[in-house]
């Protein structure tokens, strides 16, 4: 992918981590499926998507296994990685502000991205790097620690820039859910869930497809995507973790379906191809 070195954001964060504490309720669109966790909010029984099913074979993200290859990356690569976060992070915001100026009434509110290493606090609770990329639609804030890239490339076999950048633009497309009103079924499992995921799926690929007219995409950038997504669907990683398929406990997709919904989402370029109610 092209893009800027040096690159700052006003919407990026970095935080150290802030100390251990519960894991809160409300957490949406993490972009890994689900081990089930649930805690009642104001009422309402919620499921915190995106706690790890790999945790089972992988150990946490960042966990002492990744942290040497982490280490061996230096500051300097770690800023860089800020920078390339920082960039993706406003070119997938300017995309979806192009977009709702030509066609929704209301306008597009940027969203934040939180940088953590180990825990944070976050407007739906205390999140940590064992929860892997999440939304808080709460404070409308994706939370991420860089050091989930070191396990998508290392462990899950998802290499390349654009497989990172694919992450950062599925969970700006559960912001994009929240402001459309589209998040009926988050939180939750089955198939409710399965078709918000999809569709920040496709909206990812919505991005992508706009990068592409703005020529930042490389060779070789959609198939990293596509192995990303294909390397964390629900079939693929509960193999992974216990050696077995379970489809009534999916909370994401398969990979062929992350992997089709992506494609609508880059091939069409289109919002309306995104919908996912049939499902």
């Amino acid at each position: 992918m092209k893009w800027t070195r040096g690159y700052q954001s006003k919407d990026v964060e970095v935080r150290e981590g802030d100390g251990g504490g519960m894991r809160g309720g409300g957490l949406i669109g993490g972009i890994l499926p689900l081990v089930a966790s649930r805690f009642g909010i104001g009422g309402v029984v919620v499921v915190v998507v995106g706690y790890v099913l790999f945790s089972q074979f992988a150990g946490r993200v960042g966990s002492t296994a990744d942290s040497s290859s982490g280490a061996a990356q230096g500051s300097a690569s770690a800023d860089e990685r800020v920078q390339f976060a920082s960039f993706v992070l406003d070119d997938v915001q300017k995309s979806w502000q192009q977009r709702f100026a030509e066609g929704q009434a209301q306008r597009y509110q940027n969203s934040k991205l939180i940088i953590y290493r180990g825990g944070t606090s976050t407007g739906c609770g205390y999140g940590d790097s064992a929860t892997g990329p999440f939304y808080c639609p709460r404070d409308q804030h994706v939370y991420l620690d860089l050091d989930f890239f070191n396990t998508l490339a290392g462990r899950l076999g998802a290499h390349g820039d654009f497989a990172q950048a694919y992450v950062i633009a599925h969970e700006i497309g559960h912001h994009v859910q929240n402001q459309l009103g589209l998040t009926d079924g988050a939180g939750r499992t089955g198939a409710a869930s399965i078709r918000v995921e999809l569709q920040a799926d496709c909206f990812a690929g919505i991005w992508a497809h706009d990068s592409g007219q703005h020529d930042l995409l490389e060779s070789g950038d959609i198939e990293e995507a596509l192995t990303a997504a294909a390397s964390i669907g629900d079939d693929r990683l509960q193999k992974m973790g216990h050696g077995t398929v379970q489809p009534e406990k999916w909370t994401h997709g398969s990979s062929a379906q992350r992997v089709q919904w992506f494609k609508r989402g880059y091939e069409t370029g289109d919002l309306k191809a995104c919908d996912t109610k049939s499902l």
